[in-house]
């Protein structure tokens, strides 16, 4: 690949505040991301970037800028999307430093702008919340009051507020009349930290239910805090709702859409939004993973709404791009729109489906390259090897899926540290890579063979065929090639972390609002 072009900071900026389309993106793996990024920087780990940015960045002539700090990754990716198509690849002028040096506000964390938002509302609407030790009393007086956590099921699972019902964020004003069916009920709306809470609660204010509604202050984090005990595996969720419920949720949710100026779409309208050829266009249907796979409209991704509205960076790349919303009932997709369009997105919900659109079955299928050719073994050849010295297995699953089970003596890797991760091997005759389908470990065996004359082999069907082979697996973090980079662990996850770490992490959302304005590229308008 010749030289590749730059961007500055200013040209970035220049275009974010021209509302023009961009994808930054920061192709280090998740934990130094994490650490200092850019508001609207994208992360897609080189050690992914085939899997993931099709889906992500969609267009092909998209203003693409990378950027690492100093590793030397962000060249390899422009190498790699030149590869892949993409005909705008930049590298951002000075990387991380350079971005730091011109001025440019640093932000920590995950999902940023998302959380930014989120504090940004609560400024500005006032989001009535409850301390932790108000909702233990009103608990504890066996009070009139229903507990929603607006997380995804397995975060719910994995510790909730005791009594607490799974309601993921875009349901709840589809289903809180069922929940709460008495008006004087007192709904409380939690997630770990604060974003999803408020967002939560001020979706049930903006729909005008007729309950009083309170965000737990500070979710979960906040009810540790306060010395109060959690439930591990509750298994509350919601049931179908009325044809009536849905209906007078469907007309609170357009109304609240209306009033933040989503646009409406037919059929007709989408395809040609898709056919315009310099425009990004995401199609997202935003009801539960369980109903997109009943029957979904072609070519649509599932992103169920409160998540979308987490973690739009994750799924909507592009900055200025444009976000289609589907569902089937007129709730999910306008009340999600209505936060798109105050978080700055050009947004709009398709109106006119009938049941008939929802014709293609089965879960999202991520769009990907060409998968490379390799040398492929299966289990059999796999296990018996492992019974002699000689054989270096390399697992590139996540971490966290490694440390949960793997392969007897393999090695948990990172695929963009491959140089490093062979100074840390002992001598093989041959190497064996997996990962959790193999899809991974294939790209991986190029970049491998490329830096040893030492044959490279491929699991066929990766772990997951290991282990429906009923063959021995082990767990913990056994034998790390590398420091488990690949995830940021989250301050607000898990039950385990340090109170510092809790109060820290508070204290940083706090101080987002200042960080937008230090910024200033942001685009965010808070509807009344």
């Amino acid at each position: 690949m010749s030289t590749v072009a730059t961007r500055s900071f200013h040209d970035i900026r220049r275009a974010l505040l021209a509302h023009e389309e961009l994808a930054l993106i920061d192709v280090r793996e998740e934990d130094p991301f994490a650490q200092e990024h850019p508001l609207f920087a994208a992360n897609i780990p080189l050690s992914k970037l085939e899997l993931d940015v099709f889906a992500r960045v969609p267009r092909r002539d998209t203003a693409i800028t990378l950027y690492d700090d100093g590793e030397g990754l962000a060249t390899l990716a422009a190498a790699r999307l030149s590869a892949l198509g993409y005909s705008d690849v930049a590298l951002l002028e000075g990387g991380l430093a350079g971005w730091r040096a011109a001025g440019g506000e640093l932000f920590r964390d995950v999902n940023v702008p998302s959380k930014a938002f989120g504090e940004l509302v609560e400024s500005e609407r006032h989001t009535p919340s409850l301390a932790a030790e108000q909702v233990q009393a009103l608990l504890d007086a066996k009070a009139d009051v229903v507990v929603l956590d607006a997380r995804r099921f397995d975060e719910y699972q994995t510790m909730s507020i005791p009594g607490g019902i799974s309601v993921p964020g875009a349901e709840l004003v589809l289903r809180v009349a069922e929940l709460a069916p008495n008006p004087a009920t007192q709904v409380i709306v939690n997630c770990a930290g604060r974003t999803r809470s408020i967002i939560g609660t001020q979706s049930l204010v903006n729909a005008g239910i007729p309950n009083p509604v309170a965000a737990l202050r500070n979710g979960t984090i906040g009810w540790t805090l306060a010395g109060q005990q959690l439930a591990h595996g509750q298994q509350r969720s919601f049931a179908p709702v009325s044809d009536t419920t849905r209906a007078s949720a469907a007309d609170r949710a357009r109304a609240v859409a209306d009033r933040a100026a989503v646009a409406r779409l037919t059929r007709e309208g989408l395809a040609a939004w898709q056919a315009e050829p310099h425009r990004t266009t995401y199609l997202f249907d935003v009801r539960t993973p369980e109903e997109f796979a009943q029957g979904h409209l072609p070519a649509s991704r599932s992103v169920p709404g409160g998540q979308l509205v987490q973690e739009t960076d994750h799924v909507a790349s592009v900055r200025g791009a444009r976000i289609v919303l589907v569902d089937d009932d007129g709730v999910r997709a306008n009340m999600s729109a209505s936060w798109l369009a105050q978080m700055g997105w050009q947004v709009a919900v398709l109106d006119g489906l009938s049941t008939a659109d929802f014709s293609e079955p089965g879960d999202w299928q991520a769009p990907l390259p060409e998968q490379p050719q390799v040398n492929e073994i299966d289990v059999d050849q796999l296990h018996t090897w492992l019974q002699a010295p000689g054989t270096v297995l390399l697992d590139f699953t996540t971490s966290a899926n490694y440390v949960k089970r793997h392969i007897p003596g393999a090695h948990w890797a990172i695929r963009a540290q491959l140089p490093q991760v062979l100074e840390q091997l002992p001598v093989a005759e041959r190497y064996v890579l997996t990962c959790g389908s193999s899809l991974l470990a294939r790209f991986a065996a190029v970049d491998l063979q490329a830096l040893t004359h030492t044959p490279v082999y491929v699991l066929e069907g990766g772990t997951a065929r290991w282990i429906a082979a009923g063959l021995p697996l082990e767990s913990g973090e056994t034998h790390l090639a590398v420091a488990r980079s690949d995830r940021y662990r989250r301050p607000y996850e898990g039950t385990d972390n340090p109170r510092e770490a809790m109060q820290g992490y508070l204290d940083w959302e706090f101080g987002l609002i200042a960080q937008l304005e230090r910024d200033g590229t942001h685009g965010f308008h808070v509807v009344r």
